[in-house]
């Protein structure tokens, strides 16, 4: 026969057991468990787990996209695409006054439209920048300048681009990459 004192000491005693196996769950690591990852994928005959998807990274790399920039932007090394983050923004700061026809931050090339000057109507240029790295270096940058001038209307055609437009493209685009990078140090 059950005492009311056993059957209370009994009650405490699985109270206790079940509060110390609540503590207990608290400290696992669901990541290690099969089948808990995002994917069907196995690994060894068993469903993946979420620390064997992280540790292979995903379709950005084991480090994500980093959109929004954050301490490699910081340093100049890009934000998570490749190039110098100062090289691409002073490339479109200084490109900014041509139409743009397309930019791909990723692969770090930026390519205008044809744009007519003002003050000279029978010529129009187009320009493609590379940015070839992620130091902040002059040979990480890359200008291709077109020059066409008008024979006859809506007929162009394709004419010598000077020698010192190229380097004083690629001379302005450094010069605010510089600027910015000093901005951002002064900044923090």
């Amino acid at each position: 026969m059950i005492t009311l004192s056993s059957f209370k000491s009994q009650i405490s005693a699985a109270a206790i057991v079940l509060v110390l196996a609540g503590c207990s769950y608290g400290s696992v690591d669901y990541d290690q468990f099969p089948g808990s990852a995002n994917t069907d994928e196995r690994v060894n005959g068993r469903t993946m787990t979420r620390a064997q998807e992280q540790e292979r990274g995903g379709l950005f790399g084991s480090e994500g996209l980093n959109i929004f920039g954050g301490e490699d932007e910081q340093q100049g090394g890009g934000s998570g695409i490749g190039v110098n983050s100062f090289l691409w923004r002073a490339s479109l700061d200084t490109l900014s006054f041509m139409p743009l026809n397309s930019a791909d931050p990723f692969g770090g090339v930026i390519i205008t439209d044809w744009y007519t000057p003002p003050e000279s109507p029978d010529e129009r240029f187009k320009l493609t920048a590379y940015i070839l790295g992620t130091a902040l270096r002059s040979d990480a940058i890359k200008v291709s300048v077109f020059r066409q001038v008008s024979v006859g209307p809506n007929q162009w055609q394709d004419a010598v681009v000077e020698p010192g437009t190229v380097t004083s493209m690629e001379d302005a685009i450094l010069t605010r990459a510089r600027q910015l990078r000093i901005d951002s140090a002064t900044a923090e």
